[in-house]
């Protein structure tokens, strides 16, 4: 059978754990045909970011006129898009599209690095966000979005609510960064009804790129038809079996 397509829109990580690579990975794992938009080059390592250059938003539009000239993707995902004109491109682009968008709103890198400048952030709140199917926010992320302090579980729960009545999209907030539990909690919100996801946490295994295989792995789901619902616990399966298994 034919594989569908899936779409990421993302920066490339010299690396090979987040980012464009890391989604191209992830989706042949899953069985989808991955296509890529680069909005941005880093020069990193595992353990930090050395440097960042933004592809300017002409090319990114011209990389989507591209790929949406051939097979057209079942879905597509956003990582690090770095700049308010990126963001604003991309936005225009999938608003009144019928296509399942995930919205990986990477911002900060793990060592501290700004990925997304605080005019691209408005831009992803007031134009990306209401485009998107779905929104996945770690901790920070989530607090940067809602203004809110996130604590304990009940607080993912509270940030999920209020990320989807401000921008009408299903929200996972993922709890990684809590510290003092056992478990990685997340919880998922379609703006009906909600879920918790709940795996062990895997202690000693800081891996590079988490959040963007999580986000990649949804999507592949996605762009088989599957649930959001069934996308998201496949995302979160995939992200935990990655975690442990790396080195």
């Amino acid at each position: 059978m034919k594989q569908p397509i899936a779409l990421t829109i993302a920066g490339s990580d010299s690396c090979g754990g987040a980012g464009l690579q890391a989604d191209l990975r992830v989706f042949a794992a899953l069985g989808a045909r991955g296509v890529s938009v680069a909005t941005a080059v880093t020069a990193q390592s595992p353990k930090r970011v050395r440097a960042v250059e933004a592809v300017k938003s002409t090319m990114v539009l011209e990389q989507l006129a591209a790929v949406f000239e051939g097979n057209k993707p079942k879905a597509a995902k956003t990582g690090m898009l770095l700049t308010a004109g990126n963001v604003e491109v991309v936005a225009e682009w999938f608003t009144n599209r019928r296509l399942p968008l995930v919205v990986d709103p990477v911002m900060l890198s793990t060592s501290g690095t700004v990925l997304l400048k605080p005019s691209a952030v408005k831009a992803l709140q007031k134009k990306l966000l209401p485009a998107a199917k779905l929104v996945t926010p770690n901790v920070p992320e989530a607090e940067a979005l809602t203004g809110l302090r996130i604590r304990e579980p009940e607080d993912l729960r509270t940030a999920a609510h209020a990320i989807y009545e401000k921008h009408g999209c299903a929200v996972l907030v993922k709890g990684g960064h809590l510290r003092g539990l056992n478990e990685a909690v997340d919880v998922l919100f379609d703006g009906r009804d909600e879920w918790l996801f709940a795996l062990p946490r895997v202690k000693g295994r800081g891996m590079h790129g988490t959040g963007c295989i999580y986000s990649a792995a949804i999507t592949a789901g996605l762009t088989k038809g599957i649930s959001l619902l069934k996308a998201a616990e496949q995302g979160k399966e995939f992200v935990f079996s990655e975690i442990v298994n790396s080195e």
